[in-house]
Order: C-alpha cells, then sequence, then structure tokens
C-alpha cells in the first residue's frame, strides 16, 4: 500500500512515505532533510542516517546525513560577493574565514499537502526566508521554496521550485549532499558517470574556475570501483550529457541518481577519507564561489531569478535490483 505515516525523531515529527519497495523518511521541521531511505526488499539502508544519540552534531553539520540540500553548495571566499549591485556578505564559519554550504541547515519547513493514489504516494512542503532573521540578514531578498517528495515503488521524485518575491534579482545555486552507503564493502561497488574534467582548487579548496583533465578518474566515464577511492573532486558534466550517476554493487543492484541537465552542471563526489562507508554524490547546480569567478552563468550555473521568477529543479532517485 503507498502512504505516508508520521513518526517521531528526538520529538520532531518525521513523515514517512511508503510504497512495497521503499520507505522514505522526511524531517520537515529540522532542514526538510530526507534523513533516511530504507530498502525493504534488500533490507537495508541506502543513506547515512542520523541516529537519536547524534541530534547535537546534526544540528551543527545537518548536511552530513541523509540528502542535504545545500543553499548555495560549497565555499564562497570570505562569503563575501556583489551581485547586480548588491554586496553581499554570508557567514564566515569555515577556515581561513570563508563561507560553506550555504545558508539552508535547520529551517522548518511546513507541510502543506499529501497524497496517496494507486501509483504512488507525496509530501509537498514549504519555506519562506522572509521568516528566517539569520537568512534575511545575508540575503535580504525574500525567496519561497516549495519541494514535492514524490514515491513510485521504487523511484524517489524530488522537485524544488524557488519563486523569488522580492523586488531585485538574486543569485541562486543549490546542490544535495547525499550520503549513500557502501555497507563497508567499497570494493563491490563500481561508479559510472559522464564528466569530463576536474575543477582545481585553490589551497583554501575555492575553485579557480579552471579545468584540470580527469586522468585515472576518466574510468568514471565507463565505471570506477570505489575500493581505495579518496574523493573530495569537482566534476564538470560534457555538455550533451545527462546529469546521472549509476553506483551499481557486483550483484547486479544499483542506484541511479539523476538531475535536470538544463540546471545541474556540476558532480562533487566525497568519501570522507578512502572510501569506506560511504560516498557522497552531490549534483550540484552551480560552481562554489560562482558568484566571484569570472565566468558566464552559463559555465558557472548560476541560476539568476528576477523579481516574480521562479525555476524548478528536479532529481529523482532509483533503486535497480538484479535480474530486473
Amino acid at each position: 500500500m503507498n502512504q505516508v505515516t508520521k513518526g517521531q525523531w528526538n520529538g520532531y515529527d518525521t513523515y514517512i512515505l511508503k510504497t512495497g519497495r521503499l520507505e522514505v523518511t522526511l524531517l520537515p521541521r529540522l532542514g526538510n532533510n530526507v534523513i533516511e531511505i530504507k530498502d525493504q526488499q534488500e533490507q537495508r539502508h541506502v543513506l547515512r542516517r542520523p541516529e537519536e544519540s547524534e541530534l547535537a552534531f546534526y544540528l551543527q553539520k545537518p548536511y552530513h546525513f541523509g540528502m542535504p540540500m545545500l543553499i548555495p553548495p560549497g565555499r564562497i571566499e570570505k562569503g563575501r560577493f556583489e551581485y547586480g549591485g548588491t554586496s553581499y556578505q554570508f557567514d564566515q564559519n569555515t577556515a581561513n574565514d570563508n563561507h560553506i554550504h550555504g545558508l539552508h541547515r535547520t529551517q522548518a519547513w511546513c507541510v502543506s499537502d499529501i497524497e496517496e493514489d494507486d501509483e504512488g504516494c507525496a509530501i509537498t512542503t514549504e519555506f519562506s526566508t522572509s521568516e528566517d532573521p539569520r537568512w534575511t540578514a545575508q540575503m535580504p531578498q525574500p525567496l519561497k521554496l516549495q519541494m514535492n517528495f514524490r514515491l513510485q515503488e521504487s523511484e524517489l521524485h524530488k522537485r524544488l521550485r524557488v519563486i523569488n518575491n522580492g523586488t531585485e534579482p538574486v543569485p541562486f545555486g543549490m546542490g544535495y549532499h547525499t550520503w549513500f552507503l557502501l555497507d563497508g564493502q567499497p570494493d563491490q561497488w563500481t561508479l559510472k558517470l559522464p564528466v569530463e574534467g576536474i575543477y582545481t582548487l585553490n589551497d583554501q579548496l575555492i575553485p579557480t574556475g579552471h579545468q584540470a583533465p580527469l586522468g585515472e578518474l576518466e574510468a568514471l566515464n565507463k565505471g570506477f570501483n570505489m575500493k581505495d577511492a579518496d574523493f573530495d573532486t569537482i566534476l564538470s558534466i560534457p555538455e550533451g550529457e545527462p546529469a546521472e550517476a549509476i553506483l551499481t554493487r557486483n550483484d547486479g543492484y544499483g542506484i541511479h541518481y539523476s538531475a535536470d541537465r538544463s540546471y545541474f552542471k556540476h558532480w562533487v563526489l566525497y568519501t570522507k577519507g578512502k572510501a569506506d562507508e560511504f560516498l557522497c554524490i552531490e549534483p550540484y547546480t552551480w560552481l562554489p564561489n560562482a558568484p566571484n569567478l569570472d565566468l558566464p552563468n552559463e559555465t558557472t550555473g548560476l541560476i539568476h531569478l528576477e523579481p516574480g521568477q521562479s525555476v524548478e529543479l528536479h532529481t529523482k532517485l532509483q533503486i535497480h535490483y538484479p535480474n530486473t
């Protein structure tokens, strides 16, 4: 049966989308994060999930669990940039007084709709940035964010709609810092995704705007085994190729993770040291530090939103099973 039920995590309401194959747990009041995906058919957890005892760590760094949104993603030099004649100063919250991983952290979203039908189930949530003083202090133009999560059998569709409700244009970028589990067996997993170059970083891990050849990572285009992999790498997607990552286990079990290529132009891969338990596969719309790079928006992926303008950003996660 396709249904949405309620649960609790540390006293906060969760909403659990269920089909016969997957259970997806959403935590709207702490960042609107998908904190758990449970594969009922395989009896395994797909994502790194926060334990109840990890509340303090989650509140400090919620982007270490589940499928958190980064708005905007990555580092911004000194947290400072100018756009459209407006000066922005984001929190300097990482080494060397730079900014990392955006304004969106543990904001409370409201559930506005729940659907259940023969094909699946869905939940819609909303958040207005004007309700968050810390957000408006850094980006004063108000945005309305609406997120729809729809689960159909073994597919999770996510649609983020962003509306500029302000009077000035704003620069927008986002990504998902998605924590896939490798079950302590990285040698059993192979990653394939179309990429063409590695963005070079300066000594503060901020993109320079230049690219280097893939070298041994050329294998990502055909299939890269995760044994001994050590990623903290930003990669560009070739023109005309899909934004699609395929993570496959040796027995044929697979995770297909895709994004709308019209907006998602970059992948970040992160293993938190040498790959063991985790592989973060992160689709980004903008290249970190995009507003400060001397590159066109078509290259960096920065989304220009005029007053009253909106954009919809689509991603899909699908589980494939052996012999199906």
